[in-house]
């Protein structure tokens, strides 16, 4: 059962309020009535009641709203972990205080990962919105702009060009079409393997690049619209393929091998609209010149990377 906070304190919470109350960051004092305001509150209390069906009336208490919304908001002060979080939170009396948790137990490391995960991106903006309405109805702020101070996450990616994007996109296609083959037999369309066309393609392009001359440009043309000639073929075969695989034509009688061809067919067309979108933003740079295609991506693997410039001198561009 989900409360908005905790009803009523015992003994002990009185004790630590009276020893520790001094002992408060500034931070933790300014932003202490902020986090008391209900609409902030019900917010959170709200995406934990939609956890379950009966959040709001059944089950053995969970932890208060008022509770999560300070211990995730000291984690991100902190730049802790979640095991970090709960470790620090049960032997400190000052941050016990300030989440409200007080004498009552800390949540575990893995249930505070899963009250962050119920604070999904859509709540963060309310809450985000939320606190710059405070701002305005105090009068610190007009809320006309924000500016903050960000940290780049970087993804583990590898530099993304263009020829390694459309040489990844053949790669995971074709080897996600060789295990359907595997699995399935010679039914259906065959498969063509282009991987050594596709290799021969990159290494030309790596020498092209090399070159200043307009001779060179004009080989670096050729060759990329030859590797996007094959990525075409590559897609279409995939394209095949995955037809195939939900018409039945490629199929296993083997349950466990048919679970895994579907497995494969899902992955494919999943992989296919990404790889499209790199031969569009590839086609535009290359013959249009136009270096900002709309819904660039820069790893198939991660298309949530974005590309981040803050001006720095060392790193002018990153990805995360």
């Amino acid at each position: 059962m989900i409360e908005l906070c905790r009803r009523q304190l015992n003994f002990a919470d009185g004790l630590i309020a009276e020893e520790v109350g001094e002992l408060w960051e500034d931070w933790m004092r300014h932003i202490d009535p902020v986090l008391a305001d209900p609409q902030l509150l019900a917010v959170v209390y709200e995406a934990l009641a939609r956890r379950w069906t009966n959040s709001r009336t059944r089950g053995r208490k969970g932890t208060p709203a008022e509770v999560v919304l300070r211990l995730l908001l000291l984690k991100h002060m902190r730049n802790w972990s979640y095991d970090a979080l709960e470790r620090e939170v049960r032997a400190n009396l000052v941050y016990r205080q300030f989440t409200r948790v007080g004498a009552a137990k800390v949540p575990d490391a893995k249930t505070l990962g899963k009250l962050g995960v119920a604070l999904g991106p859509a709540i963060i903006e309310q809450i985000h919105q939320r606190v710059v309405a405070i701002a305005q109805e105090q009068k610190i702020v007009q809320g006309r702009r924000m500016r903050v101070d960000t940290t780049v996450v970087e993804t583990d990616i590898h530099y993304p060009t263009d020829g390694g994007l459309l040489g990844d996109g053949v790669r995971v296609l074709t080897r996600a079409m060789k295990r359907i083959t595997e699995l399935a037999g010679a039914a259906g369309a065959k498969l063509r393997d282009r991987a050594r066309s596709t290799r021969r393609c990159l290494v030309q392009i790596g020498r092209a690049c090399r070159s200043r001359t307009e001779q060179g440009k004009d080989r670096l043309h050729q060759c990329y619209r030859r590797l996007m000639a094959i990525t075409g073929r590559v897609v279409g075969q995939a394209k095949r393929f995955a037809r195939e695989v939900a018409a039945g034509v490629k199929r296993s009688v083997c349950l466990l091998d048919q679970v895994a061809i579907e497995g494969h067919r899902t992955y494919l067309e999943t992989m296919i609209p990404r790889v499209q979108q790199v031969l569009r933003q590839t086609r535009e740079r290359i013959i249009h010149g136009n270096t900002r295609a709309p819904g660039k991506i820069v790893s198939l693997f991660e298309p949530h990377t974005e590309v981040i410039r803050k001006g720095k001198a060392a790193k002018p561009t990153e990805f995360g």
